[in-house]
């Protein structure tokens, strides 16, 4: 049976594969918003190395926000595991506009950058807490059903 920990960074890990999908769409299609990743990069001073701000999405997503999440998920608000990350994610768009974004050069929620990269930030943060919680919850249903499944079996005998 895995931890939540585990759990989370799983789903965290595939939160990140999604939003990068976005992202990458996104790149490819413009750019027309502020991408993640490339404030990243921006923060980190190496905006010629696009892949380092790749990286820490995927770190940040698996290593720091899908863990808290296993941790914080039966505390969270919301009948769902999608609706208790879709409240994560708030809470991580709010950290994130409060720090990282004024940090990277786009003010405040990002809103120096303009209307569409704010409405782009908080989408992927919406999806990002989406599916981490959907993928969170069928991880925890299937750790569940395989217990009292051991259970069943254990009673029959």
């Amino acid at each position: 049976m895995m931890s939540r920990v585990t759990k989370g960074m799983i789903a965290g890990f595939a939160a990140a594969v999604a939003v990068g999908a976005l992202e990458a769409v996104q790149l490819w299609a413009g750019p027309w918003v502020v991408s993640f990743p490339r404030l990243l990069t921006v923060i980190m001073g190496t905006e010629s190395v696009v892949w380092t701000g790749w990286a820490a999405h995927f770190a940040v997503g698996t290593l720091v926000l899908g863990p808290l999440f296993g941790i914080l998920c039966p505390r969270m608000p919301g009948e769902t595991p999608e609706a208790k990350g879709m409240a994560f994610a708030i809470g991580a768009f709010v950290l994130m506009g409060l720090t990282i974004a004024p940090e990277g050069g786009i003010g405040l929620f990002g809103l120096r950058a303009g209307f569409p990269s704010l409405a782009w930030l908080i989408l992927t943060h919406a999806v990002f807490g989406a599916v981490m919680g959907a993928v969170y919850g069928r991880l925890v249903g299937r750790d569940w059903r395989v217990h009292h499944v051991r259970d069943d079996i254990h009673l029959a005998h």
